[in-house]
């Protein structure tokens, strides 16, 4: 690979990171809107299913990248990404917090009460994503990379949606299930949600499959690499 070459690698790169970084955020501070996910609105055994928090509609895109990273820059650059994500995540739940805390003056359009309103839970919400998060997508890494060797680079589809099934699940039981602990959610949500996340999650995952062998066919071609060969910046 020439210097060009490998400079426009170096710049897809940070853009993806860029990406992963600004969607984890958002959905981790706009988590606490909940919609129906229309035209669907069902209630069965007293459970009502599609009500998802507007937080899960930029979070599987964070899967997607991973996905991308680790198929053509390699494990350890998915895993830096990640990383870098926890960082700023952390990041901005400082910043929520020292605003939550200064006093709002007479005449600013949202007074103290209504940003705790809307920010006082992200402190909590962003521990709990992120504990679930960090798990999650260290799964969606390592089984992502499991099932490409086992194939040896062959079967794009396989590892990209046996990974993001598996991590997703355990992404949305985990941050459930700590949310409810915290009392951000009551626990007669539990199941509707849980069950709500992970079937968004997964038709959200199986649709980008297209999108993966574009963006990864893209990848080959421009930088001539052979399947399962990975760009090393």
């Amino acid at each position: 690979m020439n210097d060009t070459k490998k400079a426009h690698a170096q710049i897809i790169y940070l853009i993806l990171a860029a990406l992963f970084i600004s969607s984890l955020v958002t959905s981790n501070l706009i988590f606490q809107k909940f919609f129906y996910w229309y035209p669907f609105d069902i209630e069965l055994f007293d459970i009502k299913f599609f009500e998802i928090s507007v937080g899960l509609l930029p979070y599987p895109i964070t899967f997607l990248i991973t996905d991308i990273l680790s198929e053509i820059y390699g494990k350890k650059k998915a895993n830096q990404v990640v990383i870098a994500g926890i960082f700023a995540s952390f990041f901005s739940l400082g910043i929520i917090y020292v605003s939550k805390n200064v006093p709002a003056t007479s005449w600013s359009q949202v007074d103290n009460e209504m940003f705790t309103t809307t920010f006082g839970a992200a402190p909590l919400a962003v521990l709990a994503s992120m504990l679930a998060y960090l798990f999650a997508q260290f799964i969606d890494i390592r089984i992502y990379h499991f099932w490409k060797n086992l194939t040896k680079g062959k079967h794009l589809w396989l590892r990209n949606n046996f990974s993001t099934f598996s991590s997703q699940i355990v992404d949305t039981l985990s941050v459930l299930l700590l949310l409810c602990s915290f009392e951000i959610i009551d626990w007669s949500k539990f199941l509707g949600l849980f069950l709500s996340g992970v079937i968004f999650k997964i038709m959200i995952a199986a649709l980008d499959t297209p999108i993966l062998y574009a963006i990864v066919f893209a990848f080959r071609n421009y930088f001539k690499l052979k399947a399962g060969e990975e760009i090393k910046l």
